[in-house]
């Protein structure tokens, strides 16, 4: 499931449906990368304090990858994918 993502706002909607998906609440997923709750929440919220680390670690424990590549010229209009 590729998702574009330009915004802090859609990467946290990201993480919170994938954290649903897997049946998770944060706290759990908090614990899992011995952070807080409200870090997850944070997250969830597109809150733009988050550390890089912070974030890469929620994103290995949903067991998704981070791919950063040029944006494509010839896709859809930005309109279009929000």
């Amino acid at each position: 499931m590729d998702q574009i993502i330009r915004l802090p706002n859609q990467l946290g909607a990201f993480v919170k449906t994938t954290r649903q998906e897997r049946k998770m609440t944060q706290k759990q997923l908090a614990s899992l990368i011995g952070k807080q709750q409200k870090t997850i929440s944070a997250i969830e919220t597109g809150s733009p304090g988050t550390k890089l680390g912070t974030l890469l670690s929620v994103i290995a424990m949903l067991d998704l990858d981070l791919q950063v590549m040029p944006r494509r010229k010839d896709g859809p209009d930005i309109a279009d994918v929000f």
